[in-house]
């Protein structure tokens, strides 16, 4: 069973679901990535709840939680901070995908003491090339509100892009409005903070929490030569290779995702 908790100001507290297992004292708390929302994290947060009281959560700008101007990931990690801080729990499992995952290492950086466990899904702490300029535009040019159907959003984004897995991924973002459609996150912050979200992360200290870093075979996020400059920082790390898996690797191959999940933190 899940309930659904909506922020009720103007703070940043992020919306968030709760997968409860009254039989679990132990959290797990998952971030979602780039463009994503806690919806897209539903199959996994479900099976994973046989064991733990899991937490999906919306970043800032992202989903439903508040929008605001100030993004970094600084902020994001104190949105969580504060999250498990109105929740009443002292110490939690962290879960991060891409975006998400650069959250969760900067609260490892910034909160070691609220940490069990710290699973990083396929990201590294180093800079990226952009890859994602496609979609701003596509974001920033595509006028939403003139369309009736979702099928001719898709129609609009498939010139830019075709795979339509990730075309489905995007348009969950959108939302219906009075007239046509409209984004559900807050592009431009979004957009400004781009440039510093694929940059290398600034970590101040050594983090010594247990450490799971998990990637995809065919994605290219994270190298062998990333993995020797992750265990300077992260010196209780491992990795796992998810076979036939890229960048999503929870949606694409989400049995060997979740076993690999529950032999961590087990």
């Amino acid at each position: 069973m899940f309930s659904i908790n909506r922020p009720l100001s103007i703070q940043m507290k992020l919306f968030h679901k709760t997968y409860l297992n009254p039989n679990s004292t132990e959290h797990l708390f998952i971030l979602h990535g780039l463009f994503g929302m806690l919806d897209n994290w539903h199959n996994m947060a479900k099976k994973l709840s046989a064991h733990f009281n899991v937490i999906t959560v919306d970043q800032r700008n992202h989903g439903k939680s508040p929008h605001s101007d100030e993004m970094s990931f600084e902020l994001m990690a104190e949105d969580l901070a504060e999250l498990i801080a109105d929740l009443g729990i002292e110490k939690a499992h962290v879960l991060g995908h891409s975006m998400g995952g650069k959250t969760a290492m900067k609260f490892a950086d910034i909160h070691p003491d609220k940490l069990e466990k710290l699973i990083i899904v396929d990201i590294a702490p180093k800079k990226y090339q952009p890859g994602h300029t496609a979609y701003f535009d596509a974001f920033n040019t595509i006028n939403f509100s003139l369309f009736e159907t979702r099928k001719e959003a898709d129609t609009a984004l498939a010139e830019i892009e075709s795979n339509i897995g990730v075309r489905q991924f995007l348009l969950k973002n959108l939302d219906k409005a009075d007239v046509g459609y409209q984004l559900k996150f807050n592009l431009k912050p979004i957009e400004a903070f781009y440039p510093k979200m694929i940059d290398a992360m600034g970590l101040q200290w050594i983090i010594s929490v247990p450490t799971l870093f998990i990637y995809g075979e065919k994605s290219g996020y994270i190298t062998e030569n990333d993995m020797l400059t992750i265990e300077e920082t992260f010196t209780e790390s491992r990795f796992v290779m998810i076979p036939d898996a890229g960048h999503w690797v929870h949606a694409e191959q989400p049995n060997a995702f979740y076993n690999v999940v529950l032999d961590f933190l087990a």
